[in-house]
């Protein structure tokens, strides 16, 4: 008895005074649990603090993995019970984020349940011991599919996203974190937007329930965006593209502040927060309009004549042309030695023209010659600092950055040589020159400015919710083109302005009339080759192989304020298309310029929103 009493005494002082640290740990660990408390997100507004993202409460089902032997099959009885929108691959994902996260911490199994699934679940509850109803905020966009691809969405955290944060270190920071940026500015500046999550120490007893909350360590919330886009005009934008495939891009030409971005058609990102089913998935990625493509950014098309005022610039500074330079523009541009016709937009040709008279009506050969003189070397050095086939800075990550034709990239591409004729078709916008809105809207941008560095963005200021300073984009001021004389720069700038107001303009009748004195220039790429002596006829090819319109335009003449850019894809030309739809785009800018912010009615844009996407019968 001595002896056992002896070994019991030392086990004891070797577990209460040796171990002491240890076991009060391990015990500290059974009573007190540690709960991650979620960020709330930041709001995005946009220039006038007009709500565009928002966080609304709702209901969510969550399981907590270590509280239950059976994950899966008590996932499928919830389905079951709930009937709940869960497809096999939903599960599977579900089962994949677990190993990502500790087992204590919970899985959303779905969101926005009704009043009778939360009721449904109260009765049954017995029955999922690792089941629980819990009040969140989840995203929501009151302009539904008016700004996703400028926004984008968020949407639930899957495996990749988890491994990514992981080897980023960013882990703990989303352990009950169930959304993540996805797309647009919701992904761009998800740093921001996230915030820093926070935690409390609770008390629990043997059985895990809750018996007091011992310490509180608050989330820091995220950041609230204010956006330089104003609503109005990106409602008036998507309504001018409603029923179209294109696009439309307005911004402040001074500072690269976007204020209207549309893509269009659309499509609504609240699918995406609350998970959207496979089948809707599924029918996005197979619409033959592409809706899930941001056009402004990521569209793949020919610049056509929008170039020639940036082509002009190139060969004034290169001293191909002059102020003086006289040029008669004949039906055809020949390469010398060559028999193959080079055709101009009009049949019967232009006659005799300056350098202004060639951009105001868009003389194809007076730019075929220049081109051909200039050389794909010095055309491909310039329009690489105007901005083509380089990314734009723009603050969202999905952009293309097209195609800036060179010898050496034919030759990577084809492993063929350059011909003269490749230069020439290069010279009107054609050939292998592609590009995409963005990088039309910045270099006419450029343009604009004198050679001035300009950065398209939407990032306004990211307001400090603490002590810290507001966040706001920066803005550029190195020059990215010098020329030798910077009269080129108006030289350009006038055959812009006469392509509107001048007596042959090719948008003369879209502008009629217009309270401002805006400058511009159209642009018609074509699609499929024509032979040497056969007509154009668009009716007879299928429409997808038709004609794309462009436009791109600034206002006022003298110190521009706004610029706006559109691609209309498959209806024809630039000026008899697009120019009309820029301008109704800059009439409504300056019927809202100098109106009172907070008069604003949101109700009424918010329906404005709605009908732009409602679908209209042929008898309605």
């Amino acid at each position: 008895m001595l002896i056992l009493g002896v070994v019991l005494f030392a086990n004891l002082y070797y577990l209460q005074v040796v171990n002491y640290n240890k076991y009060l740990t391990r015990s500290d660990n059974n009573r007190i649990k540690v709960n991650s408390l979620v960020p709330s997100r930041g709001l995005i507004y946009d220039r006038n603090k007009i709500l565009l993202a928002e966080n609304k409460p709702l209901f969510s089902l969550e399981i907590i993995p270590e509280l239950t032997q059976t994950l899966e099959a008590d996932i499928i009885g919830l389905k079951n019970l709930l009937n709940l929108d869960l497809e096999e691959a939903d599960i599977k994902e579900i089962l994949e984020r677990t190993k990502f996260n500790p087992k204590y911490i919970s899985q959303t199994v779905a969101v926005n349940l009704s009043e009778e699934q939360v009721a449904t679940f109260a009765v049954n509850q017995y029955k999922f011991n690792a089941a629980r109803i819990e009040p969140t905020l989840k995203r929501f966009y009151p302009f539904n599919d008016s700004l996703t691809h400028a926004i984008g969405y968020v949407s639930r955290i899957n495996s990749q996203d988890l491994k990514k944060l992981s080897e980023e270190g960013k882990g703990d920071n989303y352990l009950a974190t169930n959304d993540i940026g996805k797309q647009g500015i919701e992904k761009y500046y998800e740093r921001l937007l996230h915030g820093q999550m926070g935690y409390k120490e609770v008390e629990v007893d043997s059985h895990g329930r809750a018996l007091r909350t011992l310490n509180i360590f608050s989330p820091q919330p995220g950041r609230n965006l204010i956006l330089t886009l104003d609503i109005r005009l990106q409602l008036k934008a998507e309504e001018l593209l409603k029923g179209k495939r294109g696009s439309m891009i307005m911004l402040d030409p001074r500072t690269g502040e976007i204020l209207a971005f549309v893509s269009s058609p659309s499509y609504n990102p609240n699918y995406f927060v609350r998970g959207i089913k496979n089948s809707e998935y599924k029918e996005l990625l197979n619409n033959s309009n592409r809706p899930l493509i941001n056009r402004v950014t990521q569209g793949n098309y020919s610049p056509a004549s929008t170039v020639k005022p940036l082509l002009l610039i190139m060969g004034l500074n290169e001293e191909f042309i002059n102020s003086s330079t006289r040029f008669f523009g004949s039906k055809f541009f020949k390469i010398p030695g060559s028999e193959h016709k080079f055709r101009d937009w009009r049949p019967w040709g232009h006659g005799w023209m300056d350098i202004y008279r060639a951009v105001e009506i868009s003389a194809d050969t007076f730019f075929y010659d220049l081109a051909y003189r200039a050389g794909i070397d010095r055309i491909h050095e310039y329009m690489t600092k105007f901005g083509f086939g380089v990314p734009s800075g723009i603050d969202i990550y999905e952009e293309s950055l097209g195609n800036m034709p060179s010898k050496s990239w034919k030759k990577k591409r084809y492993k063929r040589d350059w011909f003269p004729g490749d230069t020439v078709s290069v010279g009107i916008g054609q050939g292998y020159w592609n590009t995409n809105l963005i990088q039309i809207a910045r270099a006419h941008s450029i343009l604009t400015q004198n050679g001035k560095n300009i950065i398209p963005h939407f990032l306004k200021v990211a307001e400090s919710l603490n002590d810290e300073a507001n966040i706001y984009f920066p803005i550029p001021e190195e020059q990215v083109l010098t020329l030798k004389d910077n009269r080129y720069w108006d030289y350009a700038k006038e055959g812009m302005c006469l392509v509107i107001n001048g007596p042959e303009g090719t948008a003369r009748r879209a502008f009629a009339n217009t309270k401002y004195r805006a400058c511009g220039k159209s642009g018609t790429a074509q699609l499929v080759a024509v032979k040497q002596d056969a007509k154009y006829n668009a009716s007879a090819l299928k429409e997808v192989h038709r004609d794309n319109g462009l436009f791109v335009a600034f206002a006022p003449e003298k110190e521009p304020e706004v610029l706006v850019a559109a691609i209309v894809e498959n209806l024809g030309g630039g000026s008899s298309v697009v120019a009309p739809l820029v301008r109704q785009l800059m009439d409504e800018y300056y019927k809202n310029k100098n109106s009172d912010p907070n008069n604003i009615d949101v109700e009424a844009l918010i329906e404005k929103s709605k009908l732009n996407h409602m679908e209209v019968t042929e008898n309605e």
